[in-house]
């Protein structure tokens, strides 16, 4: 089995700014639509002031957003991938059964800038948009997927399967250490076991589980296979997420 640390959402670079935690809720603000190929607008998903003070008004409830992670009514999540990061993941040999754990940059009082989850999916089915027929990609251009109106790359791949995003905010789901910089990060002790993608520098690593994470990247994997002290941590993760509870 795999875990899959996914950056996504809002940040200096993708957007302009942090996300906000509004009423104790992480609101992760979909990165601006850069091919031209989405019909879906801040103004569509409700975030358009977000999304206006996030970016300094470069953004707006007009503008084109590339909505993806994808949480629906239903409690299917759907994330889309192409190019180098999914390269990684395949080399990864990410599958079914794996499980992405979806992080960002966010902003609030009394917290400042942070590193947090706000999200999960846990992969049933993996659809190759290159390959697949045209009503499967009709299906998903129906739900607002932005992979689904255009190929994103020569590599485009799906992933579905159960997934929520948090209503909450508690610390258990912060990544950055308190008082420090977003990228430096505290993490549970199982991780410097396994080890985590990207992160292969030993100077990285250092003591009390801190970890030196990378500015740059979407996709972290930790390969945990069976061992049961990773498992029970990604459990009560997702039964914080899913119960919003702080």
């Amino acid at each position: 089995m795999r875990i899959m640390f996914s950056r996504k959402g809002f940040d200096g670079t993708s957007g302009g700014g942090p996300s906000p935690i509004v009423g104790g809720c992480p609101l992760s603000l979909p990165i601006p639509d850069s091919k031209g190929l989405s019909p879906v607008t801040y103004g569509d998903l409700g975030l358009g002031a977000h999304a206006a003070k996030a970016s300094r008004g470069r953004l707006g409830a007009g503008d084109a957003c590339h909505h993806d992670p994808m949480f629906l009514a239903d409690g299917t999540a759907v994330l889309g991938q192409c190019h180098a990061a999914q390269g990684h993941l395949v080399k990864q040999g990410v599958t079914t059964g794996d499980v992405f754990l979806f992080f960002g940059l966010f902003d609030s009082e009394g917290e400042g800038r942070h590193h947090r989850i706000f999200g999960y999916l846990a992969i049933e089915q993996r659809i190759d948009l290159v390959t697949c027929d045209e009503d499967t990609r009709a299906q998903y251009r129906t739900m607002g997927q932005p992979h689904a109106f255009g190929l994103h790359g020569s590599n485009d791949m799906l992933y579905v399967g159960r997934g929520a995003t948090a209503k909450t905010a508690p610390a258990c789901l912060r990544l950055t250490a308190p008082g420090q910089k977003p990228s430096q990060w505290i993490v549970p002790e199982w991780l410097t076991r396994t080890g985590l993608s990207c992160h292969d520098a030993p100077w990285r690593w250092g003591e009390d589980g801190r970890l030196q994470a990378v500015s740059r990247g979407q996709e972290f994997v930790a390969h945990v296979g069976d061992d049961p002290e990773p498992r029970g941590w990604l459990d009560q993760v997702i039964a914080t997420i899913e119960a919003g509870e702080a």
